[in-house]
């Protein structure tokens, strides 16, 4: 059961459920992110996730959408409530491949993809059970081959990140340092979660829900929130955190 911040978040959930679950291009319809683990306010976003089967259809399913949330009261009056309290709606076959990235890029999304669409959903709507059978490729994780691989190759991306720290830091460099550690941050957190075989929600935000209440590591959190707290932009302590999060790397990463 969705637990939703206002009838208006709810009422225009239903809506849209009624409208799309007659287009036979649709295979299944979820609500995920905040309004499905019942973490919303008056000012979220209402995240909506369409199935289609074949790529083909999302351009006229966007388009079809981007008509309706001009005319349909519901999605009006949604708006209207909060700051930010609009559909935000993502269509997709649900076939999750990673994509390609780069040295400083940062984590990529495929366990985020994988997460927020087939773990930490609510589904509201499903023909012949084909959201249940797309489901068995990802849960509860993905092949254990691709994980190993995925794996080495984030702890490589943060490593690389945090080799070139003390390189920037002594060059004076240190916005671009910083840049590294936050990015090096987060692929921890990619790699912790690969490490235990459980999806995140995101990198950058619910992280204390994550630690507490996916992880289960709520100690923990109190040592990584601290890393985030810079007291001097330019001195060497970016070269002592890069230090401790490499600790932390050996001690809770296993491969």
């Amino acid at each position: 059961m969705t637990s939703f911040p206002t009838k208006e978040h709810e009422i225009a959930c239903n809506k849209f459920v009624e409208i799309f679950r007659q287009d036979k291009r649709i295979k299944s319809i979820l609500v995920n992110c905040s309004c499905a683990r019942g973490k919303a306010t008056k000012d979220s976003c209402l995240d909506l996730v369409l199935i289609i089967k074949e790529d083909k259809y999302y351009n006229l399913i966007e388009n079809k959408f981007k008509r309706l949330k001009k005319s349909v009261k519901e999605f009006i009056d949604l708006k209207k409530v909060g700051k930010y309290s609009h559909i935000d709606l993502q269509i997709t076959t649900g076939k999750i491949i990673p994509k390609p990235r780069d040295w400083t890029s940062g984590p990529d999304e495929y366990e985020l993809e994988i997460g927020n669409i087939f773990r930490y959903s609510k589904l509201l709507f499903d023909k012949k059970g084909y959201f249940k059978k797309l489901s068995k490729k990802y849960l509860p994780y993905y092949s254990e081959k691709v994980r190993k691989k995925k794996l080495v190759g984030v702890l490589g991306y943060m490593n690389n990140n945090l080799d070139h720290i003390e390189i920037y830091v002594k060059r004076g460099l240190y916005f671009h340092a910083f840049s590294r550690f936050y990015s090096a941050l987060r692929e921890f957190l990619q790699a912790l979660f690969i490490s235990k075989k459980i999806y995140p929600i995101a990198y950058d935000k619910h992280i204390k829900e994550q630690f507490y209440d996916i992880l289960k590591m709520p100690k923990f959190y109190e040592e990584y929130k601290h890393l985030y707290e810079i007291k001097k932009i330019e001195s060497e302590e970016l070269i002592e955190k890069t230090k401790k999060l490499k600790e932390l790397s050996k001690k809770y990463i296993q491969k």
